[in-house]
């Protein structure tokens, strides 16, 4: 018994072959469903493993009303949107001066 001890001691211990290492580094892989990425190429995927951010940030602001929302949902109010009356009358007097978009052209057939 002793003599076998004495033999395990003096048997070197070898490293094992990179194709080993890469083999076991894989089944490790597969077992504990991590990515295998033997050449540590750069995957993103600490950012596709995080939460996406965009729905939180829709609720972070607020929602914005425009004149026309308020109009549409106070109808009986009969407001007035000074803005696009002054457009609407901005686009006439260019149109009165001959500054206006060019008609559109007419289909063929």
């Amino acid at each position: 018994m002793a003599s076998a001890i004495a033999n395990a001691s003096k048997v070197a211990l070898t490293r094992p072959s990179q194709e080993r290492m890469m083999a076991l580094k894989q089944l490790q892989c597969s077992i504990f469903s991590t990515t295998f990425n033997p050449t540590s190429a750069r995957t993103g995927a600490k950012y596709l493993k995080g939460r996406l951010r965009g729905p939180s940030m829709v609720e972070y602001y607020p929602k914005t009303m425009s004149f026309r929302d308020i109009n549409r949902l106070y109808p009986e109010l009969d407001l007035v949107d000074e803005d696009e009356e002054t457009r609407i009358l901005d686009l006439m007097a260019r149109k009165a001066r001959g500054k206006g978009p060019p008609p559109k052209a007419k289909k063929a057939g």
